[in-house]
C-alpha cells in the first residue's frame, strides 16, 4: 500500500510539472520562430495608455458595409498575424461576418427587414463581464483584467479547448496546424502562434498600452465606437443612451461588452 501511494505521488507530480513546463519549453524550442522574428510585443502600459474600467465596442450596423467589413477584417487579422489556411477546416477567426440569423440565434424574427438581412455583422470576442472561458481555463491562459478585456497567454495554453467549448459566441480558434506557414508577410512588432493553441481577439491591448484605440476603430470610418462602458460621460455611452442596441445571447448571463446598434 505505501509503495502504491508512493508510486502515485510520483507520477502526480511529475505530471503536473510536465503540464505547466510544457508549453513554455515548447515556444522555447522552437529553433524557426527564435530565429526568423524578432518581436517587440508587450502589453506593459506607458505614460499614455488609454485605461478603464469596462471596455467595450459599439458597433453601428447603419453604418457598415460590405466594404467597410472587409476592410476591418484584412486590417485585424494581417495586424495581428493571424493565418489564411486554405483549408477551411483550419480557418482562424478574430472577427468575421455573419448574418443575422447566425449572430442572433436567440433573437429569433420571422418578420426580418430586408435591410437587416443583407447586413454584415461583425462579430468578435465580447470580452463578457462574466466570462465562461475564464472560469473553464484550467491553466489560467484566458484571463479578464481590470480593465474588462479578456486576453489569452499563449505559453499557459495547453490545447485543452475547454475555453472553445464553453464560449458561446464561437469566438475562438484552435491552431491544428502551425499558423506561421500561412501567414503571408508577418508583422514583426506582433507574435506570432503555434500549433496546438487557442488565439482570438484581444480588442487591441497592444495599442490601448500605447495610448491608441483599437484597430477596428480606426478603420472603420466611424462604425465602431470604443470605449468605457462604465464612464457615464463617454461617446460610447452617450451612442447607447441614444440609439436602441442589442447584444448576443443576453439570455446566458456573460454581460457581453460588444453593442450592436441596428
Amino acid at each position: 500500500m505505501k509503495k502504491n501511494r508512493r508510486d502515485f505521488l510520483k507520477i502526480a507530480c511529475s505530471s503536473a510539472l510536465t503540464l505547466s513546463a510544457s508549453p513554455v519549453l515548447s515556444l522555447a524550442s522552437d529553433k524557426k520562430h527564435k530565429e526568423g522574428q524578432k518581436e517587440s510585443y508587450s502589453l506593459s502600459k506607458g505614460e499614455k495608455a488609454i485605461e478603464g474600467k469596462r471596455f467595450g465596442l459599439v458597433i453601428d450596423t447603419r453604418k457598415i458595409t460590405k466594404e467597410i467589413s472587409e476592410k476591418i477584417v484584412n486590417a485585424c487579422h494581417k495586424t495581428h498575424n493571424v493565418p489564411n489556411h486554405e483549408n477551411h477546416k483550419h480557418e482562424i477567426k478574430w472577427v468575421w461576418e455573419e448574418d443575422y440569423e447566425h449572430a442572433f440565434t436567440d433573437l429569433e424574427n420571422d418578420m426580418l427587414s430586408e435591410k437587416l438581412k443583407d447586413t454584415p455583422f461583425l462579430v468578435l470576442c465580447n470580452h463578457c463581464e462574466e466570462p465562461a472561458c475564464v472560469r473553464a481555463c484550467p491553466t489560467k491562459a484566458t484571463f479578464k483584467r481590470e480593465d474588462g478585456i479578456v486576453l489569452m497567454d499563449f505559453h499557459r495554453c495547453i490545447g485543452c479547448r475547454f475555453c472553445m467549448a464553453a464560449c458561446p459566441y464561437g469566438s475562438r480558434s484552435f491552431n491544428y496546424k502551425d499558423p506561421r506557414v500561412a501567414i503571408e508577410e508577418t508583422n514583426k512588432k506582433f507574435p506570432t502562434r503555434m500549433k496546438g493553441v487557442v488565439e482570438k481577439c484581444n480588442l487591441c491591448a497592444e495599442r490601448l498600452a500605447v495610448g491608441e484605440e483599437p484597430l477596428c476603430t480606426k478603420v472603420s470610418e466611424g462604425a465602431i465606437v470604443f470605449g468605457d462602458l462604465n464612464d457615464e460621460g463617454s461617446q460610447i455611452r452617450q451612442l447607447l443612451k441614444e440609439n436602441f442596441s442589442i447584444r448576443r445571447k443576453v439570455h446566458l448571463g456573460t454581460y457581453p461588452s460588444v453593442y450592436y446598434i441596428v
